[in-house]
């Protein structure tokens, strides 16, 4: 017989970098889901990521047992990462900040493809452009979009 889920959370936690401080602590101790074990199973699994940011989801059962999927770093993180910003745009329609070749465009999306809803590369790099474009990043070179 399948158990009773009682509970889904949504975390965004540094990868390797777990403890039982705030969000974490909390967000699991209203639960009654056991903290440490949650931050010992995190950081094993996600020790090779560590200091990326890795959005998580926990699925806590009445029993107080617990499963979580840990899935890739968000989109906005990884442009930040490649384009060496501290930070998007505050007005993104009118100062930019950074920009972005479509191949890396490319790569994000690839990596990001497993958590996006859409079927082919083309979207997924259609997604992370526009994500792209709303941190104030401009897209540089000719788009493989707009050749059909």
């Amino acid at each position: 017989m399948a158990k009773e889920v009682s509970a889904m959370i949504k975390l965004q936690i540094k990868g390797g970098a777990a403890n039982p401080s705030p969000p974490i602590g909390p967000a699991l101790g209203a639960k009654g889901v056991n903290i440490m074990e949650f931050c010992k199973q995190f950081n094993a699994r996600t020790q090779d990521k560590a200091g990326k940011v890795i959005p998580v989801i926990i699925t806590v059962y009445n029993d107080k047992s617990f499963e979580f999927i840990t899935k890739n770093p968000p989109v906005a993180v990884s442009l930040l990462e490649i384009t060496k910003v501290k930070q998007g745009s505050k007005e993104s329609n009118r100062i930019k900040v950074g920009n972005v070749t479509w191949d890396q465009i490319r790569q994000v999306a690839e990596a990001k493809m497993p958590d996006l809803n859409c079927f082919t590369i083309e979207s997924a790099m259609s997604m992370v452009a526009g994500t792209a474009r709303s941190m104030g990043l401009t897209v540089t070179g000719e788009s493989p979009l707009e050749k059909k």
